[in-house]
């Protein structure tokens, strides 16, 4: 790795049964490996964003201050809040999802990210399975937010994984939705 790639897809212990190491561990392994930046990126949450911030600074390192919206529907995408204003938007959307679920669960639709979207930057996530499963929520979000929707592609070193390179090129094409490397 190298000080001009940034991983974005982190995900700390914040993100249950995903995500084990403390946003600090994270903050600082991102540093010990020369990056340039980190992005904590917590499953519908913003926790992990908040334990980083001080080991961010100690560390010099860049906090790319996100999360992982995971929908009602399984579409996944990061998001990246552009201002303080975005921000808001984007903490008064995991707060509807937060209150319509039980507690620890989030529920939140395409609609729901398409009405608090403005000022974020959006990461589509393709499940390794079924890449194309993220063809239509690809579009709504690329068709709402146009020059602010990328598409991850992540290396799972399998044995298609050039084949499946090939697929997320065409959505991406498809969708202006330049591809993004992330280690997810």
């Amino acid at each position: 790795m190298s000080a001009g790639f940034a991983e974005l897809a982190v995900a700390s212990n914040f993100s249950f049964l995903r995500g084990a190491s403390h946003p600090r561990e994270l903050v600082e392994t991102a540093a010990a490996l020369g990056l340039a930046a980190v992005g904590i990126a917590d499953r519908n949450t913003l926790a992990g964003v908040v334990r980083a911030h001080g080991a961010a600074k100690q560390h010099g390192i860049q906090l790319v201050v996100g999360c992982r919206l995971v929908l009602e529907n399984g579409f996944e995408a990061l998001c990246f809040p552009t201002d303080r204003v975005a921000y808001g938007r984007l903490t008064r959307l995991l707060t509807l999802g937060n209150r319509r679920a039980p507690k620890g669960q989030c529920r939140l639709s395409m609609d729901d990210v398409r009405a608090f979207g403005d000022g974020q930057v959006f990461v589509a996530m393709p499940p390794y399975e079924d890449v194309e499963r993220v063809t239509v929520d690809l579009g709504r979000l690329a068709d709402a937010f146009p020059d602010h929707v990328y598409l991850a592609a992540t290396l799972p070193r399998r044995g298609d994984d050039r084949a499946r390179f090939v697929r997320l090129r065409a959505l991406s094409d498809t969708h202006g939705a330049p591809l993004i490397a992330t280690g997810d």
